[in-house]
């Protein structure tokens, strides 16, 4: 299983890298799963739903399933977050796991640089493991490989193929 991080300050656009590297991955018919941090309290169930009502009712896990998906919500509480590790152990099997934020975690990463002329911004300077950047322009003090952010494809194969 290759796993492979995404980083970057806010609105720098991590979300839509992550879109479009899934996008060509899954066009490539690999099984790709994909893990996505929060910084904040976020609900994927909406008020009045049964899903909802059951955990207003004090259900600390919820399952919701179809015959074409399922969601599993388990409240956290006064547990610790669960750590990368635990999350991917959840998922079922994918050839490739891209990751948006868990930026201190020890995978490898792809930072977006959102201001190549402000060194002050780049987060491969105090980050593990940021294996390449996607940046307007060559960044001479970083040293492994550089991405303009066109280079869509080329980030996917470089993912593929990455060697530590």
């Amino acid at each position: 299983m290759i796993i492979f991080g995404i980083v970057g300050w806010k609105n720098v656009g991590k979300t839509y890298f992550a879109q479009q590297i899934i996008s060509s991955l899954s066009s490539k018919k690999i099984r790709v799963a994909s893990i996505k941090h929060a910084h904040h309290d976020f609900d994927i169930d909406y008020p009045e739903t049964d899903s909802f009502l059951h955990r207003k009712a004090g259900s600390q896990q919820v399952i919701i399933s179809s015959a074409k998906r399922w969601a599993k919500i388990s409240e956290i509480n006064e547990n610790q977050e669960k750590k990368i590790d635990d999350l991917i152990n959840e998922l079922d099997n994918p050839e490739v796991v891209i990751v948006e934020g868990y930026k201190n975690e020890s995978h490898p990463k792809i930072e977006i640089i959102k201001n190549s002329l402000d060194s002050s911004t780049f987060m491969f300077r105090e980050l593990k493991n940021v294996a390449a950047i996607i940046s307007d322009i060559n960044i001479s003090s970083f040293h492994n490989k550089q991405f303009k952010k066109n280079q869509i494809n080329e980030i996917v194969e470089y993912i593929l193929t990455y060697k530590k």
